[in-house]
């Protein structure tokens, strides 16, 4: 008897250690790590080329499916085609607010923030922003995050530089926005 009684308890353990095993690994396989995206709807997405040269593809998202622009969250997807550094994707959105009419003081301030953020982008990274509810920014790169930013406006600003009426290239953020390219 005793015997048996040892088996049963091996068995349950063995059960036991299995189901934490699977447990374990369904928690940190790639499929089942948190999605930012989770609960966001794709508006549009657009793929920007200049001259011949492909430069990123980019997805916006909204809590409906809808852009709205004072509606969040809010979230931009981009999943670059070419190797960028992070010093470049700095020096870009500074010219973009500038063209924009952000105020310098506030670009500086910005800037000082992303300069610690950004990366150097490989070919096929995926830079994503999320701006929540609160407006509280949140930057991750191929899913994972690299950090965030709580200046309320910012994110605002920063989506500006694709969804703006006078954003520098029309027909991205038409399709990004859902709309025809024309």
């Amino acid at each position: 008897m005793t015997h048996l009684k040892y088996r049963i308890s091996y068995n349950r353990h063995r059960v036991s250690f299995y189901h934490s095993l699977t447990f374990l690994i369904l928690l940190y396989s790639p499929h089942a790590l948190s999605n930012p995206l989770t609960n966001l709807t794709q508006v549009g997405e657009a793929k920007l080329t200049v001259f011949f040269w492909d430069i990123y593809n980019s997805s916006l998202y909204s809590q409906n499916g809808i852009y709205a622009a004072d509606e969040f969250p809010q979230a931009l997807k981009i999943t670059y085609l070419r190797d960028i550094s992070g010093k470049d994707l700095v020096k870009h959105t500074k010219e973009e607010w500038l063209k924009l009419g952000v105020p310098a003081e506030q670009i500086e301030e910005w800037l000082g923030a992303l300069t610690a953020l950004f990366p150097d982008i490989n070919k096929g990274d995926t830079l994503l922003l999320i701006v929540n509810q609160e407006k509280t920014s949140e930057f991750y790169l191929n899913n994972t995050s690299i950090g965030e930013i709580s200046d309320k406006k910012f994110g605002e600003h920063f989506l500006r530089i694709w969804l703006d009426e006078n954003a520098s290239y029309p027909k991205v953020r038409n399709k990004l926005l859902g709309k025809s390219d024309n």
